[in-house]
């Protein structure tokens, strides 16, 4: 089973004008803001663990409804789960009418907002439970990736015993010293096209109109070479101008955004927790923010890079997993899937067989590695809304963004 079976298919139209750009320019990114965590006075915590079976008889620690569960470590009701969670994303204040002194009860919790709130924090509920969407969405992502990774790994074949010398094949290493070499060149590429970029502002004022516009070009530019890096890639790939033109522009424009994001994930730096393009221009999270990008389509990028770095990933397997990610069949518009299953099976048996020699002892870093195309394809419906929010603001993309992207103007 490939891995593109494995991820929820994208949709989008075609167009074919891919090729052409001469003269054109990008952007790439996506949240998660992580709410502070109140640490004074911390209340009892209960034991880690799953939590005890209900009975269904059990009551609600705060307003003494009936309870559903455990939720933000005390046994609660639903209402009042939901009343917590609103008021601590919200940071609400509330103000008791009878100085702070209701009894709180299934009546009173609709009454007095005040005494419901210091109810919960009274019965143990802890703010830093709390998780945001952006949050809850990574958590779950995080734990598809975990459980599928084990699903892949019970579906390969039985590992080869110690005693059994592995080898990759002329052709695999021939094909892996192409990419490899391929990749390195498209970036030296890039780094000619420097002096086109417009320059980031030194006006730090983020809602300096001009400024802010300045800094928006600064990135769909630096966007646009990657997309140029990435077609430059796309055509030295053994197998890819076998392809007809159709299919090629297919592949390029829908994943075009998913290998942007590797490459991105190759430039994050964990002690800056910056994102560096063409050799020395790093940007952390504010400067996204004041291009007018959003924390909450801007968070999910810095945490993918996060998370591939701790994988500490080889050039040859990150181009390997490029590759993978282009060859996706169950794109949009691929006439001939057959045939990209094919060239896609090529690469994924070249970093199965990669991996079992350079990473003997871990058995689960193939199928992770695959799951992050599962967390790409989250990212990149992520990213069209960042796309549609642009359009909100009235900030226009060049042309061949707005092609990849099918923005219409």
């Amino acid at each position: 089973m490939g891995p593109t079976q494995l991820a929820a298919q994208n949709h989008g139209k075609n167009t074919t004008s891919l090729y052409e750009m001469e003269d054109k320019r990008f952007v790439l990114f996506h949240g998660s803001e992580i709410p502070p965590e109140h640490t004074e006075n911390p209340p009892l915590k209960r034991k880690k663990g799953p939590a005890p079976k209900m009975l269904g008889n059990e009551v609600c620690s705060v307003c003494g409804d009936k309870a559903s569960g455990f939720h933000y470590n005390v046994l609660s009701c639903e209402g009042c789960k939901g009343f917590f969670r609103r008021s601590v994303i919200k940071g609400a204040q509330y103000v008791c009418k009878n100085g702070g002194r209701c009894e709180m009860d299934m009546y009173m919790r609709r009454k007095c907002q005040e005494c419901r709130l210091r109810k919960c924090q009274e019965a143990g509920m802890r703010e830093q439970c709390v998780l945001s969407e952006e949050q809850i969405q990574l958590k779950k992502l995080k734990k598809q990736e975990d459980v599928q990774a084990r699903m892949v790994v019970v579906r390969q074949n039985p590992p080869s015993p110690p005693s059994t010398l592995l080898k990759m094949t002329p052709q695999q290493l021939d094909m892996i010293e192409k990419l490899v070499a391929a990749q390195q060149q498209c970036n030296q590429r890039s780094f000619t096209d420097r002096l086109k970029v417009t320059p980031w502002p030194q006006i730090s004022d983020p809602h300096h109109r001009e400024a802010r516009q300045q800094r928006f070009a600064h990135f769909t530019e630096l966007a646009i070479i990657s997309v140029q890096e990435i077609v430059d890639f796309a055509k030295q790939l053994p197998g890819f101008l076998e392809l007809t033109r159709e299919d090629q522009i297919a592949l390029l424009k829908m994943s075009t955004i998913e290998v942007m994001l590797l490459e991105t994930s190759r430039r994050y730096s964990p002690e800056t927790e910056s994102i560096t393009f063409l050799k020395d221009l790093s940007y952390n999270r504010d400067d996204f923010a004041k291009a007018g990008l959003q924390f909450e389509f801007i968070n999910p990028i810095f945490e993918f890079s996060k998370g591939m770095t701790e994988l500490q990933l080889s050039d040859a397997e990150y181009a390997l997993l490029i590759a993978i990610s282009i060859f996706s069949a169950d794109r949009p518009n691929v006439q001939d899937q057959p045939l990209v299953e094919r060239q896609q099976h090529t690469y994924v048996e070249a970093l199965h067989s990669y991996i079992c020699i350079h990473r003997p002892n871990d058995h689960l870093m193939f199928p992770r590695m695959l799951m992050k195309l599962v967390s790409l394809r989250t990212l990149s419906s992520v990213h069209s809304e960042q796309v549609f929010a642009l359009r909100l603001q009235d900030k226009k993309l060049p042309p061949l963004l707005s092609e990849i992207w099918d923005v219409s103007e």
